[in-house]
């Protein structure tokens, strides 16, 4: 069992900056893959970036390429986000998951291949 604690959200006027962490307890020697999601309210969850969590490979949905950054410090077993020239679009409750499958699935931004999952930290940019 792992356990998965986000921390760093806020709020944020537009072009501003946050870093989101998560920290991993438990069983996390089997973790292959880390990866943040975030929901809005009425829309439906969707992934923001993963990282494999034995190497440098990181993976950015197309909303977010060249404004979030994923990173890890594996000795930490913690993994973070920092989110730069922020959007009002960009608001919404942001998860960390982890899986521990030996490749990315194909359909990760929709969180397949995630087993475990935060209680999320809560996102909000002002226009």
């Amino acid at each position: 069992q792992v356990q998965l604690v986000e921390s760093g959200g806020g709020s944020v006027q537009a072009g501003g900056s946050l870093r989101l962490s998560c920290a991993a307890s438990g069983y996390t020697y089997d973790r292959k893959f880390m990866g943040w999601f975030r929901q809005a309210p009425g829309k439906e969850r969707e992934g923001v970036a993963a990282i494999y969590s034995g190497g440098d490979n990181t993976y950015y949905a197309d909303s977010v390429k060249g404004r979030f950054t994923i990173s890890q410090d594996n000795a930490k077993n913690t993994m973070y986000l920092l989110m730069n020239s922020l959007k009002p679009e960009d608001t919404a409750m942001y998860y960390c998951a982890s899986s521990t499958s030996t490749w990315l699935a194909a359909g990760w931004l929709n969180g397949a291949g995630f087993n475990y999952w935060g209680q999320g930290t809560q996102v909000t940019v002002s226009s």
